[in-house]
């Protein structure tokens, strides 16, 4: 049986990145030959390309040179509490600019192009489960600069065939300790008995890199996915005080927690849970992994 990828070339921005790896490594395993843009200052390795989103003839030349069939575009600021709000929205949105216009100036069009947008972009809302139908009512810079980015894009729905994606709130191994849950598993790998958190009392979304992952190659190969916009989500939402649960489990011990107001956000947005069925509709079933089982394999690793 022939992969679904086989002979097709495949374009992710931010490749070095979090999600960028694990797409990497679902594309290839699916036949695709996988280019990438990493960050300027960075060595590039086979296949990639060290260029700035901002670099609007490198972006371009990057894309004459790769001539991709498909594209994943993860490359962005994707922190919430990023202290640079004009670097969120220069690269959230004018380095994404810069992109469709290179591609809608290449010869040859790419079957589908990817966007990661945010489920941060609907804000606090009173509707229990998300779909995306719900509308955006984003608390944050980060959330702004990603509808805007949204809406740009609309711009070029006529030359290229996007598809729009708002990923809830995912880990793996690999993510940075300034995300929750990452920093919650370092403290227990390293048996530490206290832990600075901020507010306690929000409900996530939790799902496994690898499930987005297997999420964004099955969007990019199913050809009712374009033009649509999709939750990437588990359908389950957990309390901090549950994942921590879950680590105690896990670790043997229980951690004295501590709330530092200083990690306390303004704006926070308290519940975001997804509705995915849209989702599997485009892309068959989820492979959607307990969050515990998640949390063991960073752990662990």
């Amino acid at each position: 049986m022939v992969a679904e990828g086989t002979g097709k070339r495949a374009l992710i921005t931010g490749l070095s990145g979090f999600t960028g790896l694990y797409v990497a490594q679902e594309l290839r395993a699916a036949g695709y030959q996988v280019f990438g843009t990493i960050s300027p200052g960075h060595t590039p390795g086979d296949n990639e390309f060290a260029v700035d989103l901002l670099d609007r003839a490198g972006l371009a030349d990057v894309v004459r040179q790769v001539q991709p069939d498909v594209v994943a575009h993860l490359a962005a600021i994707a922190f919430v509490a990023h202290g640079d709000v004009d670097q969120i929205y220069r690269v959230n949105v004018v380095g994404t600019r810069n992109l469709l216009e290179a591609l809608a100036a290449a010869d040859k069009k790419p079957s589908a192009v990817l966007l990661a947008s945010s489920a941060n972009i609907y804000g606090n809302t009173d509707v229990g489960v998300i779909h995306e139908d719900v509308p955006a009512a984003p608390a944050n810079d980060y959330a702004v600069s990603k509808l805007t980015m949204e809406y740009m894009a609309r711009l070029w729905q006529d030359k290229l065939p996007l598809i729009f994606v708002r990923p809830f709130n995912y880990t793996g191994i690999g993510q940075a300790e300034n995300f929750l849950l990452p920093k919650i598993v370092s403290h227990f790998r390293r048996k530490a008995a206290d832990i600075e958190l901020g507010n306690l009392h929000v409900w996530r979304d939790f799902s496994d890199v690898r499930m987005v992952a297997q999420s964004y190659r099955k969007l990019l190969a199913a050809p009712t996915a374009v033009g649509g916009t999709f939750n990437i989500c588990s359908g389950n939402a957990y309390s901090l005080g549950e994942a921590l649960d879950m680590m105690a489990d896990i670790a043997g011990y229980k951690i004295n927690v501590h709330v530092n107001p200083a990690f306390v956000r303004a704006n926070e947005v308290v519940r975001l849970v997804g509705d995915n069925r849209r989702l599997a509709e485009a892309t068959g079933p989820l492979a959607i992994v307990p969050l515990a089982d998640t949390l063991r394999w960073m752990y662990l690793a």
